[in-house]
């Protein structure tokens, strides 16, 4: 699916050039902050109350959980959907600063309330590791958001930026909405088979779905806010830094949007590792298996480490001939040699932040985000109206650094108490076969 995206991103630059991505990516910003109004912590919060009755045995209890998911999820939906349909003439002007975007904002609104019902699904899929589904399903939303886009594009031909971003955003508006229909065929599936009793429903269900969803949509709304900000503050910090309107966002969209899709395009392995480690994290914490949890840190800290140091070797070595194969556009090559370095770093953070969240170190992980894209909207304010490009580089550098070292601090830290509580080696086999045991019944066909 990356390699899929990304082939159709260097088309996409193509047809509209530098600038249109550059706009398109503004666009996307604002969508990042709806998106996560609309969701408010609930995909976490599924994969998380599902664990956690997957290890206490308790079908009746994921039944319960997704259920009062599904009811947090429409009410956010409802309301992100609203608010951003009303919203838009006002944000693109006052906010993204191009009246252009309008009509792409309220087209985005009409995917909100389906995206937040999909997450809770997407949330349990990844709890009950039966993520093919999921994965199935995620092929198809990105087949048909493409084939939409391509299709309408080559049809209409229009130069018209405003015309071809909404365009854009209608193809991933109806790739949202089948994804979300496909999702509820396959979940109504699985619900028939689950031995559900509905006198055993977990009492402080509704609780500790709270508990765990609102810390962690306040941190996500402030994050978000924050990147959303930062993101506005670019273009027009390269404009003070003197640059045209026409060539800031050009310069965003070749370092936003073109050379960073190639830098995390191999992380595909461990964005997705990041996700799917929760429940077999939250699963050992359950049970008190802090020997599995040391074993798991360690392995994916060793091997993620190794990839992405081959991966920056690959990418400072194929700087220019990555950037001239896919976007025909010699430039880009200097920012890869650039950013690559910070590979490393990126992909050990990005795993780093899935296992603390699988271990419940949510907020602790928000509140770091929280903190980086603080000093992001700082040092953007700051530094590019002085530096330009090189400013915003900097940025990028000094917050990813930042971000890693606070994560692996806490990180660190789990680790000392692990050892402490290190397990035998006999209880951590005979939960492990009980966990595989629910699993193949719970799954069965």
């Amino acid at each position: 699916m990356r390699g899929v995206g990304m082939a159709f991103q260097a088309w996409l630059s193509k047809k509209i050039g530098a600038a249109g991505i550059g706009l398109f990516q503004l666009i996307m910003s604002v969508s990042m902050l709806a998106a996560t109004f609309a969701i408010s912590g609930i995909r976490f919060a599924a994969t998380r109350l599902v664990s956690e009755e997957l290890g206490r045995d308790s079908e009746t209890g994921v039944a319960a959980a997704i259920k009062r998911c599904l009811i947090y999820a429409s009410g956010f939906g409802a309301l992100a959907t609203i608010a951003l349909w009303f919203a838009a003439p006002v944000v693109s002007a006052r906010w993204i600063g191009d009246a252009r975007t309008e009509l792409a904002l309220r087209v985005l609104a009409c995917s909100l309330f389906p995206f937040a019902l999909s997450a809770v699904f997407e949330g349990y899929f990844t709890a009950v590791c039966r993520v093919v589904k999921s994965a199935a399903v995620a092929i198809i939303e990105q087949i048909i958001r493409i084939g939409v886009i391509v299709a309408a594009l080559t049809v209409t031909r229009n130069e018209n930026l405003e015309i071809t971003c909404a365009i854009i955003v209608a193809g991933s508006v109806a790739g949202e909405i089948v994804s979300f229909l496909m999702l509820i065929a396959l979940y109504a599936r699985e619900r028939r088979r689950m031995r559900i009793r509905h006198n055993d429903v977990p009492e402080d269900m509704t609780r500790r779905m709270f508990t765990i969803a609102v810390p962690l949509a306040v941190s996500a709304y402030v994050r978000t806010a924050l990147n959303t900000l930062q993101h506005m503050l670019i273009p027009r910090g390269f404009r003070k830094s003197g640059a045209s309107a026409e060539k800031a966002l050009a310069d965003y969209g070749i370092v936003h949007g073109m050379a960073l899709p190639i830098v995390l395009f191999p992380s595909a392995v461990f964005t997705s590792f990041a996700e799917l480690i929760v429940p077999e994290l939250t699963d050992a914490q359950v049970r008190g298996d802090h020997a599995r949890i040391g074993l798991l840190i360690r392995k994916s800290l060793v091997y993620c480490l190794l990839f992405s140091t081959f991966m920056m070797v690959v990418v400072i070595a194929f700087s220019d001939a990555l950037g001239m194969w896919i976007y025909k556009n010699a430039e880009i090559g200097k920012f890869l040699r650039i950013l690559a370095w910070l590979m490393p770093i990126m992909y050990l953070d990005s795993v780093t932040d899935g296992i603390l969240r699988g271990l419940g170190e949510q907020v602790y992980a928000m509140g770091v985000n929280i903190a980086d894209s603080l000093i992001s909207v700082v040092l953007v304010w700051y530094l590019l109206p002085r530096y330009g490009v090189v400013g915003y580089l900097f940025m990028v550098a000094f917050t990813e650094v930042f971000n890693f070292i606070a994560s692996i601090f806490r990180l660190s830290q789990i680790l000392r108490n692990s050892k402490r509580h290190t397990t035998s080696p006999e209880p951590q086999k005979s939960a492990k076969h009980k966990f595989r045991k629910l699993r193949r019944a719970t799954s069965r066909q």
